[in-house]
């Protein structure tokens, strides 16, 4: 499976729009196993309305209150099984985003990065570039570290911060492989006039 997962350091940091924009780039699939907070929106409607011709494989579960997967969940009386976060199927390259950063729970045991662990997938970390980023950007690379995750590298959403990237860089050893500034509108048309990546997806 060629693809990558693209997890963050915190909610609203631009999961979402660098997952379209990927997908736009490289022609993929998209998968969002675990959607919360559907009844505002969601992340897979997001993706789809950006990237019209994308293929957006079904969410595993959908659970309708903006909490942490484990708590929207339990809401629902429902519980997610890891061993239902089955991959779609496909020979196109998979974007898959996950639902907050990696440590976020997702049934009382299990949390984001043992399902990142089980895909097998490289991760993407995506982070924003104002304070407060150098700290929760090395946390989250240590984190997927300790599980032999692999790091395709970062991206960082905002004004560009160079100290902010430098240090990230230095203190992660890992690339920073794009920054995007904000955008005046998050459409379609804006969405596929990003810069193509410069990285491409990787794995078997």
């Amino acid at each position: 499976m060629r693809g990558v997962f693209v997890t963050g350091t915190d909610t609203d940091v631009g999961k979402t729009l660098v997952s379209a924009w990927l997908t736009q780039a490289w022609g993929a699939d998209y998968w969002k196993p675990v959607q919360t907070g559907a009844a505002e929106i969601t992340d897979y409607g997001t993706v789809g309305h950006l990237v019209p011709d994308a293929v957006i494989h079904p969410a595993t579960y959908v659970f309708q209150a903006p909490l942490s997967p484990h708590e929207a969940a339990r809401r629902e009386g429902a519980r997610i099984d890891l061993s239902a976060l089955v991959p779609p199927k496909t020979d196109n390259v998979l974007v898959v985003e996950g639902a907050g950063g990696a440590m976020v729970p997702l049934n009382e045991i299990a949390l984001t990065v043992d399902f990142m662990e089980r895909l097998g997938l490289p991760a993407l970390v995506v982070t924003r570039s104002n304070l407060g980023t150098i700290n929760h950007t090395l946390m989250t690379l240590e984190v997927l570290r300790r599980r032999r995750i692999p790091i395709l590298g970062v991206v960082m959403n905002g004004q560009k911060n160079p100290a902010n990237r430098q240090a990230i860089e230095h203190f992660g050893a890992v690339p920073v492989l794009a920054e995007i500034q904000p955008l005046p509108a998050v459409t379609a048309a804006t969405v596929a006039g990003l810069p193509r990546p410069t990285f491409q997806p990787i794995g078997e």
